[in-house]
């Protein structure tokens, strides 16, 4: 019975490992944990280095520049028009046909030379009208004064009243004016016959002819139009519109070269003859007028012409690319970059746009770098990079 029971208290302890194995289990427990860790730590350090990296290539690249000086001075050129110095159109003071035509275009004429000569044969039968009619005025006056003399005679023996006397010398009176206004009719007349021989009215050049031989003329039809031009252009006149910026150092005796395109690299100089003092609502810009001598008749009424002014630089100008310019809703603006790397949007003036650079007329000092071709969606306090500097 004894015997029994130690048998199954042996069957029934637990077998213990061998010392070898569980040395090695411990082993390789370790390891696994030690693997474990390992990996953990590697994925928590690649995840921080692509955080890193995205965070780096999420912050933008900037280049600054350095506004340029504009120098003491700079050059405005300007197209411009030019006017002869005088001009008209001569219109046909009296109605009738065109019988002929002296000077054609491009003839030199003199002031009161004959360009045409106009039939007007309805005008010359009132003239005719009006000598008969100075004629019976005449005629009448001279009976009403013969009258008005023999009743004065007898006045002087009382043989008729005062009031008789009276009205003959009334009626000489009145056949008098009736002779003095119809001598005015005739006067008239004949002036307006007088404008049946068109003259030119200045010394000049005849720049239009209009009318040919037997064309009906004159304030009777429809749609007058000028039978002649004639343009004095011994001297012209220069219009050019100038920005609203220069506008306060335009004055009268300022000098500008002139070019015109049939005379190129010849260089004319003109000269500030007076400004408009308003600037145009719809240009705005101020009108400015310019004089020059023409002796050799270079210069074409109605022609185009480019003005160049060398003004002095106002005091702060400078010049920035024009890739530079930030233009937003709310204005012109340029960035710079703080010391610590973020964006500022300073707000700027443009003043002459002269291509691939500008000017700025304020809101830039020459010690300030900007950012050169800003990024579109570019925004004030942005954090960026600087990669380089030019000038």
């Amino acid at each position: 019975m004894s015997e029994h029971n130690e048998s199954d208290a042996l069957l029934s302890a637990p077998v213990a490992p061998p010392k070898g194995l569980a040395k090695l289990g411990l082993i390789a427990g370790g390891v696994a944990v030690l693997v474990v860790a390992w990996g953990l730590v590697s994925r928590n350090h690649n995840d921080v280095n692509a955080q890193s990296f995205a965070d780096a290539q999420s912050v933008p690249t900037v280049h600054l520049v350095a506004p340029g000086q504009a120098g003491t001075s700079t050059q405005l050129v300007l197209p411009s028009t030019m006017q002869a110095w005088t001009s008209a159109r001569i219109f046909p003071r009296v109605s009738g046909y065109v019988r002929s035509w002296d000077k054609d275009i491009g003839s030199l004429v003199g002031a009161g030379t004959p360009l045409g000569y106009i039939d007007t044969p309805e005008l010359d039968q009132q003239i005719i009208q009006a000598r008969a009619t100075l004629q019976r005025t005449k005629a009448e006056a001279s009976l009403a004064k013969s009258t008005a003399a023999r009743w004065n005679d007898l006045l002087t023996s009382n043989s008729v009243s005062h009031q008789e006397a009276d009205e003959k010398n009334a009626g000489a009176a009145t056949a008098n004016a009736t002779v003095a206004e119809a001598q005015a009719s005739l006067g008239r007349l004949l002036a307006m016959k007088s404008y049946a021989t068109v003259r030119a009215p200045f010394a000049g050049v005849v720049t239009l002819r209009q009318s040919d031989i037997g064309d009906l003329v004159g304030p009777g039809t429809t749609n007058p139009q000028p039978m002649f031009a004639v343009a004095d252009e011994h001297r012209m006149r220069i219009y050019v519109n100038v920005p609203q910026q220069y506008s306060s150092q335009m004055h009268a005796g300022l000098t500008a070269g002139l070019t015109v395109p049939e005379a190129p690299g010849q260089v004319m100089q003109a000269r500030v003859l007076a400004q408009a003092n308003a600037i145009s609502q719809q240009s705005g810009a101020l009108q400015v007028q310019l004089e020059i001598d023409n002796p050799q008749h270079l210069l074409k009424t109605g022609g185009y012409a480019q003005v160049s002014f060398n003004l002095p630089v106002p005091v702060g100008l400078v010049t920035v690319p024009s890739s530079a310019l930030v233009l937003r809703g709310g204005g012109t603006r340029v960035g710079t970059v703080t010391p610590d790397g973020h964006v500022r949007l300073i707000p700027v003036t443009v003043g002459r746009d002269m291509g691939a650079t500008v000017q700025i007329t304020s809101g830039l000092s020459p010690d300030m770098k900007i950012i050169n071709d800003p990024a579109d969606s570019i925004a004030d306090g942005q954090k960026v990079e600087i990669g380089g500097s030019h000038g």
